[in-house]
């Protein structure tokens, strides 16, 4: 499994902000390998918002974003937002007790 957040920093108009990333959304939901999704926004700052999306792996995502439908959704929401996207994977609480496991020294 592997999660997609992205923290969206609106600066464009926030009505076509959000009616574009509603219909991203609802097409990237249709993907192969795609398992749910989460959107949160941050107390105190309505134009800031961060995306949480489920998927079945990496590949899957990569595979749903390099579609023409999502390139073309993605060149709508561009000019409205500052994103930072990142994957992740989840990690056992006994690997978090663990240092190395992290990569620390």
């Amino acid at each position: 499994m592997a999660t997609f957040v992205n923290k969206l920093t609106v600066h464009g108009d926030h009505e076509t902000f959000l009616a574009v990333r509603n219909r991203i959304t609802a097409y990237m939901a249709t993907q192969p390998g795609y398992l749910g999704h989460q959107h949160l926004r941050r107390l105190g700052e309505g134009h800031v918002y961060l995306e949480i999306a489920v998927w079945q792996d990496a590949a899957a995502h990569r595979a749903a974003f390099g579609t023409p439908g999502f390139q073309q959704l993605l060149a709508e929401l561009k000019p409205l937002v500052t994103a930072e996207p990142a994957m992740y994977e989840p990690v056992d609480a006994q690997d978090q007790a663990r240092p190395e496991a992290a990569g620390v020294r």
